[in-house]
């Protein structure tokens, strides 16, 4: 019964993933919409539903403009996306020699599916964290940071490298990569276009206003039809990043427990996830990039990732693992004091240590002479 909870939980959140992503071109075409009226608010003077019309008659020219602008930043992010993933988190490839044991377990799980070995990166950081990524077979890449290694016993890590494997068996990389450009461009054009009107706003309300009010028998709705494009492009980047942070909430309920397929250990699993907690942050990292990662650390409705506690609840449902709980995270004044425990307990031994020895020792008077013995 666990086994079929866990397929139906894959394929539940797989039907839902693609009900999201038609949402994307309907984005396209609502800004395509809004450009349109933007034109005609700046360089035409209908009434306001005139110019809602007329923009409806300029669309099926703006549509392609904008299908070929796509076009070219998703061709772009096709081919360069590693890289500037990599340049953002300060990622570095490694090879089996310098870290065998990642090397091997990530071999192991790839040799187990049948998949080429993936790139393999590390990002110097005592955060834990970890991401998949790459749009092509033969450029997956899995990348995790220096204290996920050094923090998680064997099981753990294998879990955590199971995870970023399942992103790639099931697709998921290639999907949010993609749906990270399609939202990213969207996001773009409504930032840019909302801040330069807010900057040029004044100007912009002189202009177009005193344009109308001299085109008066012709309506004078220009600058209505601006703030409906401005309002298009706020509402378009709004679901946009709505839509980029569910797909990516339901993947990462389907690596957790694709994880779980491959290593068939689920305890492992959720004491990773558990370890991860409140040990992620990776500093001021892109919202598109975070997505991709294990573990984002943000909360709320924005939130690119459910959170430990529902994910460990679902593992716990799911495939019948056990939660120990939250577990306590060291300060850095904590840690500090428990690093001088330790320095003081090993100079401590090394003082017992070295006192043993000296009178164990044979006393030896000047001239290199033995002690007469006592009577």
């Amino acid at each position: 019964m666990q086994a079929i909870g866990l397929k139906t939980h894959i394929w539940n959140n797989a039907l839902k993933t693609v009900l999201l992503l038609l949402g994307f071109p309907f984005l396209i075409l609502i800004v395509c919409y809004g450009f349109t009226l933007l034109w005609i608010g700046f360089f035409e003077s209908p009434d306001v539903f005139g110019g809602l019309g007329r923009g409806l008659e300029l669309l099926p020219v703006a549509l392609p403009i904008a299908l070929v602008i796509s076009g070219a930043w998703l061709a772009f992010s096709f081919f360069a996306h590693q890289w500037m993933i990599d340049k953002l988190v300060g990622a570095k490839k490694i090879e089996r020699g310098s870290e065998p044991r990642l090397y091997n377990m990530v071999e192991n799980l790839a040799l187990s599916r049948g998949l080429p070995v993936p790139s393999i990166r590390i990002v110097e950081s005592s955060a834990l964290n970890a991401y998949a990524s790459g749009v092509r077979k033969e450029h997956y890449t899995i990348t995790v940071t220096r204290g996920l290694v050094e923090e998680l016993d064997d099981a753990e890590l294998e879990a955590v490298l199971a995870h970023e494997m399942t992103h790639i068996i099931n697709g998921d990389v290639r999907l949010i990569v993609v749906a990270a450009v399609f939202a990213g461009l969207i996001s773009l054009v409504g930032d840019v276009m909302t801040r330069g009107f807010g900057r040029g706003g004044a100007r912009t309300t002189a202009r177009v206003g005193s344009r109308s009010s001299s085109n008066g028998r012709k309506g004078g709705g220009g600058f209505i039809l601006i703030l409906i494009a401005v309002v298009i492009f706020i509402i378009a980047r709004l679901v946009a990043m709505a839509l980029r942070l569910a797909i990516s909430r339901r993947r990462e309920y389907m690596a957790d427990a694709g994880a779980v397929e491959l290593t068939k250990n689920p305890d492992a699993m959720i004491r990773a996830l558990r370890k991860i907690e409140g040990r992620a942050d990776l500093g001021n990292i892109p919202g598109q990039v975070e997505a991709l990662f294990i573990e984002s650390g943000s909360s709320g409705f924005w939130a690119t990732h459910p959170s430990i506690d529902e994910r460990c609840a679902a593992l716990v449902r799911y495939a019948g693992g056990r939660d120990p709980g939250p577990l306590p995270i060291a300060t850095p004044d904590e840690s500090s004091r428990q690093d001088e425990g330790l320095l003081q307990s090993a100079r401590d031994v090394e003082t017992y240590a070295d006192r043993n020895e000296r009178e164990a020792r044979p006393h030896s008077l000047p001239g290199g002479t033995q002690p007469l013995p006592l009577p």
